[in-house]
């Protein structure tokens, strides 16, 4: 049997997985490859090392790594300004990528392409000789949107200017492709198109090895795990600090993720009780280092990945009902949900105090993850709706 020829276009190079469109592509290449030819064409905006390269070409038949200069990007967020595509569509299309890609795929004559998010959409939206997929991940609008309050007055027009440009293009993007995903119905549901229910709704999921058991030394009593440089994080962080630790000032945290901001360093350094650290080489001790994953998202969209983690890892996770709307667990059954200041201290104090719930909740987080978010059975839902 004759293997279909896959390409997978993406806006970052999917490795190391620091971040969460980095993490799909990455589950994405590895669970196709056994059964497709893959071809990823990546756009990178720093160098990739001979050791990242190879990590991916485990799964792949061809890389096309195409590098946005620094000097380029900042021209095209000019450039944005004036015409009518979200700012971060323009800073990563690159109408010279552009052209080298449409070559690139007249020679490899793809079965089908999956575009990863909407922002490397226009390099592949015209190409018309096969069927194409467009995965949203996020409803990037959305997000944006939640994060207007969030800024200072001068930063607000473009916020604004950004949350409406993307809504409009999340529904005018959604006809140049034959298949459309997304990563909640929560998020599927701010998509405004008059099809959106068409839209599959395929989740992040959990490696198997993240079941494997680990004997890490507990050291905290929190811990927040994420990207460091992502706003909604530095957002919960802030929240954390500044409503939450006071009221519990013996309770030890441990922040732990890739790119921390040297603001978030600052702040955070003279804190007692507050460990940060960087990249770490298995995420997996930073979770089991703590008691409770504690993760009070306020803005964002999408999957908390940190909670599908801790939870596969029996850390009980404390979030919000924003959070837990994409993940659908059940409060008090496998996590802990709450949305106010003195809600979230009195989960985390019942976590710590009462061992039958600890227990409980931990028990039925690791079930309910492996049920629900296996990267395998979401591969397969895929392939079998997008008819590859």
């Amino acid at each position: 049997m004759t293997r279909k020829k896959i390409v997978i276009m993406a806006t970052r190079f999917p490795f190391p997985i620091e971040k969460g469109d980095k993490l799909r592509t990455y589950y994405l290449l590895k669970s196709l490859h056994k059964t497709h030819d893959l071809y990823l064409i990546s756009l990178s905006e720093e160098t990739i090392s001979e050791d990242q390269l190879n990590e991916i070409k485990a799964f792949t038949k061809e890389i096309h790594l195409f590098t946005l200069s620094k000097i380029g990007k900042y021209f095209r967020l000019i450039l944005g300004l004036f015409n009518s595509k979200p700012l971060q569509v323009n800073y990563f299309t690159s109408f010279k990528k552009k052209r080298e890609i449409e070559n690139l795929l007249e020679l490899i004559k793809p079965d089908h392409i999956i575009c990863q998010l909407i922002r490397s959409a226009e390099y592949v939206k015209n190409y018309h000789d096969c069927p194409k997929t467009i995965d949203y991940m996020d409803a990037l609008s959305k997000g944006m949107e939640r994060r207007i309050n969030k800024v200072n007055w001068t930063s607000k027009f473009i916020f604004q200017l950004e949350a409406k440009r993307l809504k409009d293009y999340e529904r005018r993007i959604f006809n140049y492709f034959e298949f459309q995903t997304i990563i909640s119905k929560q998020d599927r549901d701010y998509i405004s198109h008059p099809d959106q229910k068409k839209m599959l709704v395929m989740p992040n999921g959990i490696d198997d090895h993240y079941f494997e058991s680990l004997k890490v030394e507990i050291k905290y009593d929190l811990v927040f795990v994420g990207n460091l440089n992502y706003p909604p994080n530095i957002d919960a962080i802030n929240y954390l600090v500044k409503e939450i630790l006071p009221s519990l000032p013996r309770l030890k945290l441990l922040i732990s993720g890739a790119n921390p901001s040297k603001s978030l360093l600052l702040q955070l350094a003279s804190i007692p009780n507050i460990t940060i650290t960087g990249w770490v080489d298995d995420i997996r001790e930073s979770y089991l280092q703590g008691k409770i994953l504690i993760a009070p998202m306020q803005i964002g969209t999408g999957m908390q990945n940190k909670i599908l983690e801790a939870m596969a890892l029996g850390v009980p996770s404390i979030t919000t009902t924003l959070a837990n709307n994409a993940i659908m667990a059940t409060h008090q059954e496998s996590i802990w949900v709450a949305d106010t200041r003195e809600s979230i201290i009195h989960g985390i104090e019942t976590l710590l105090s009462n061992e039958a719930m600890y227990e409980k909740i931990k028990g039925n987080a690791k079930e309910f993850v492996r049920e629900r978010y296996n990267w395998i059975t979401i591969i397969q839902d895929l392939s079998k709706s997008i008819q590859i």
